[in-house]
């Protein structure tokens, strides 16, 4: 299908104020200043996109596809439907959307990772568009749902991200945003991230997934850490002009972030 879209949008700002990442030492292994974070984030999913997706049902432990299709059915998502899946990576969400859709809808997959959007054409014959969330090349209200799964914490700009997924939208769309949080307590913190950082890594390697998995996995627990709070994500929302802007929290881990652009006056 094609990767080129009738108009592009302004680029990105360069300024990262409102960035989903707080400073925290710790991603400074990955990258030393906020200006190289795209590209490092862009060239780790790269390098970790062929194991990508065997890793992820590790994680998961096989109920990964059930919860997203789940997810986008409670936010919305309706047969016939046109939806932009941000982030769309090797298509995890955007096959739950596709098989909610169906034959009648349209879905556009957007993902800044070449290599990741390589993985998602080997099963899914979709639209794809190789560019991040803030700069989005489509022209205004051109679909009716837009969805993001667990990739909030990459976007460099939450402003710009959202005054983006509110101008693909048409009057009355809907955004969904999944995103894992960082736990409240202590032990739960403890718990994911010993989960995150040592139990996938080692069953990975048992899969024989490639080392560059493993290390992506790390940098998951890394960004789930330094994510700023869900406070400051619907006050984005809402500063992008989204209504009915809420959250919901499943199992202290899971998010749910939903808005509806208004409908047409």
């Amino acid at each position: 299908m094609s990767d080129s879209a009738s108009r592009a949008a302004p680029a990105p700002q360069a300024a990262a104020a409102h960035s989903p990442l707080q400073a925290d030492p710790q991603l400074q292994r990955y990258f030393s200043a906020e200006g190289e974070r795209r590209a490092a984030t862009r060239a780790l999913f790269d390098r970790a996109a062929s194991g990508y997706d065997r890793a992820e049902s590790i994680t998961a432990l096989g109920s990964g596809a059930w919860y997203r299709r789940r997810a986008l059915q409670r936010c919305g998502l309706k047969p016939g439907m046109a939806i932009l899946d941000a982030a769309a990576g090797t298509g995890l969400v955007a096959r739950e959307a596709q098989r909610i859709i169906g034959e009648q809808g349209r879905l556009i997959a957007l993902d800044p990772s070449p290599g990741m959007l390589a993985e998602l054409r080997k099963k899914l014959s979709v639209e794809t568009l190789e560019a991040g969330a803030e700069a989005i090349p489509l022209p205004e209200a051109e679909v009716d749902f837009v969805s993001m799964g667990y990739a909030l914490r990459h976007v460099a700009d939450l402003d710009q991200a959202f005054a983006e997924y509110l101008r693909v939208l048409r009057p009355g769309g809907r955004v969904c945003v999944m995103e894992i949080t960082r736990p409240q307590s202590a032990l739960g913190r403890q718990m994911l991230r010993f989960y995150l950082r040592a139990v996938v890594p080692l069953l990975s390697r048992i899969a024989r997934c490639s080392a560059d998995v493993s290390l992506l996995w790390e940098y998951y627990w890394d960004t789930i850490q330094a994510a700023v709070p869900p406070q400051r994500v619907l006050e984005a929302m809402r500063r992008a002009g989204f209504e009915e802007v809420d959250c919901a929290l499943t199992l202290g881990v899971f998010r749910e972030y939903v808005g509806r652009k208004p409908a047409a006056r």
